[in-house]
């Protein structure tokens, strides 16, 4: 018999580059740099994606959305997210809850997080209540810690629908 629940946990990290906008959960935040990545480069997006993806022991986002397919350049995140979204309710499974923690130096995302948790739930099609959104600095430690990267954990859980 199977069970009724998954559990699945991501995670991404990226340096920031100069020329690009930041995008946290499909959000813009105001600074003067963005993620380098050969999409959107949007860590909370991809930590998401991973962790559903997980919970369904499918293949993790990087082998679902190759970087080497030219198709991916430059694309918004969300519309990875919408599209996980779509093949996980096309197995019968709904997503119970979303839990991340953003760590980042800089910028600080608190302001942000209302707005963030908002486009999640609009995407994902959930309340917004059932979306965790916490975030830390990395104490001035690594790459995260000298402002030099993003990163960013991800847990969900889904339960199968009735039919």
């Amino acid at each position: 018999m199977s069970c009724p629940f998954r559990v699945g946990i991501g995670y991404d990290i990226h340096p920031f580059a100069e020329g690009r906008p930041l995008i946290l959960g499909g959000v813009t935040i105001p600074f003067p740099m963005g993620l380098s990545g050969h999409s959107d480069a949007d860590v909370l997006c991809h930590a998401t994606i991973d962790a559903l993806l997980g919970a369904m022991a499918w293949p993790n986002i990087g082998q679902r959305y190759p970087d080497s397919d030219p198709h991916y350049t430059d694309i918004s995140s969300t519309l990875l997210l919408k599209d996980t979204l779509e093949n996980l309710r096309g197995h019968l499974w709904e997503i119970a809850n979303i839990d991340t923690i953003l760590i980042a130096q800089q910028p600080k995302i608190s302001p942000f997080i209302g707005a963030i948790r908002d486009q999640l739930a609009k995407i994902l099609r959930i309340p917004a209540g059932n979306i965790g959104i916490k975030a830390t600095t990395h104490e001035h430690l690594d790459a995260i810690g000298e402002g030099r990267a993003i990163a960013c954990h991800a847990s969900c859980l889904l339960y199968r629908r009735d039919t």
